[in-house]
């Protein structure tokens, strides 16, 4: 067989039989219906991450209330919480995936979006704690369509581009959660349901906006048939073992995302804990981090991918994570820990480019799959993430003396899982 032309990042084109590039993309013009594509799909992302972020400071507090005041079992049952938001997560978004290759991506993101806002009225309205857990549940399902939305760009940006939009999508889930919990903040004061009511009227009126303005992106005639092995977590993760590269890059992927989780598990705890910041300053401290965020995925990415190239884009990522975890992990006072915040926030670079060069492994029909099970490793690092990170932060506190690592061990921890997946990223990008 003869071999396959290498692109710019030294990765060989898609295999024969399968859409290479310039055909998997549909017409990037940048003006008219596509920019408007766009920025539907971006402020979709946003309002997803806004309405998770949004219930922080609220559904602990509604979950006490319908609990009689009860903080211990108040504190049980908001971990259930997570934890089933997180398994239907896992479990749906390679189903929306596939039913985005089956039927569109227009379709599947609208239904979705129009799902997430009936459910947060739903919530809005529970009048007891498991019409209020059900409405979690469903909302884990229906907003498991930021699969569709990855495929939706993956269809409409040229290869060369991709790192520079999944940056964007990246500067959304910052945006998200920095706005999401200071709107909470501030309708819970008045009504621990207001910021329910907020949400539903976000993604109702973005459902309604798209209906009118989004195109559908996968024209039919690149559409794959719908198949029970497709549609389930099993079947999505099997995709990525067609290919050594996609494999080799999904495995970086998984490892990079189940390193994230260390900041979201302990980090209001080790700032409590080792610096004895209250409140006000751990608030601005996270908002500082998603702002970060936010500046380096929606503005810094596009030309750093374009000067470095998607390998060297990664590489660079996972070394300025690692610096500034460790920098976290060791710093003795707070100014030294705000530090770091810059150098985690380049950790962005990996995850964008690394998404782009899976993406550039398969055609137009299996976009879909390929972010579903994307979504299904990040629900894998969900599900182990929390309870690793938690439990290396309770047994550093534990231990005689408060040595090194101390208690900053879980970000010693995550600087080790970032270590090895630049090994990964180095033996699978080449």
């Amino acid at each position: 067989m003869r071999p396959g032309r290498r692109d710019a990042d030294g990765l060989p084109d898609s295999p024969a039989g399968v859409a290479g590039p310039p055909e998997a993309v549909a017409d990037p013009s940048p003006s008219g219906p596509r920019r408007a594509a766009f920025g539907f799909v971006f402020v979709t992302v946003a309002i997803d991450m806004l309405s998770v972020g949004i219930f922080v400071p609220v559904l602990p507090r509604l979950v006490a209330d319908f609990l009689g005041g009860d903080e211990v079992a108040a504190a049980s049952w908001y971990g259930l919480f997570g934890t089933a938001f997180a398994l239907m997560q896992f479990v749906f978004s390679p189903v929306q995936g596939a039913l985005s290759d089956r039927f569109g991506r227009r379709p599947v993101i609208l239904i979705s979006n129009f799902g997430v806002g009936i459910d947060y009225v739903v919530m809005a309205l529970a009048p007891s704690l498991g019409w209020l857990f059900a409405g979690r549940v469903v909302s884990g399902i229906a907003s498991a369509s930021i699969s569709t939305a990855f495929a939706y760009i993956a269809d409409v940006t040229p290869v060369e581009k991709r790192a520079a939009r999944f940056g964007m999508l990246g500067a959304a889930f910052g945006l998200g959660f920095v706005v999401g919990p200071a709107i909470g903040g501030l309708a819970g004061s008045i009504d621990p349901r207001l910021p329910f009511w907020i949400a539903a009227g976000l993604s109702l009126l973005n459902a309604g906006y798209g209906f009118f303005v989004l195109p559908e992106s996968l024209p039919p005639g690149k559409r794959a048939p719908l198949a029970l092995a497709r549609a389930n977590p099993v079947g999505a993760l099997v995709l990525l073992r067609s290919q050594p590269q996609l494999l080799g890059l999904a495995g970086v992927w998984f490892v990079s995302q189940l390193a994230h989780f260390v900041l979201p598990t302990i980090g209001v705890l080790y700032l409590t804990f080792r610096y004895g910041w209250d409140e006000r300053t751990i608030g601005f401290t996270m908002a500082a981090v998603g702002l970060a965020a936010v500046i380096v995925q929606g503005g810094l990415i596009g030309p750093g991918v374009r000067l470095l190239g998607e390998r060297n884009a990664m590489l660079v990522g996972f070394s300025a994570g690692i610096l500034g975890l460790l920098i976290e992990g060791y710093a003795p006072v707070g100014w030294i820990f705000w530090i770091g915040i810059p150098f985690t926030s380049l950790w962005g670079f990996a995850n964008a480019a690394g998404n782009s060069l899976m993406s550039r492994r398969l055609g137009p029909s299996e976009q879909g799959r390929l972010q579903g099970a994307n979504a299904c490793l990040m629900g894998i690092a969900g599900l182990i993430g929390p309870g690793l990170f938690s439990q290396v932060y309770a047994m550093a506190l534990a231990a005689p003396g408060q040595t090194v690592p101390g208690p900053g061990a879980p970000f010693f921890l995550s600087a080790g899982l970032l270590l090895v997946a630049t090994i990964l990223a180095l033996r699978t990008a080449r």
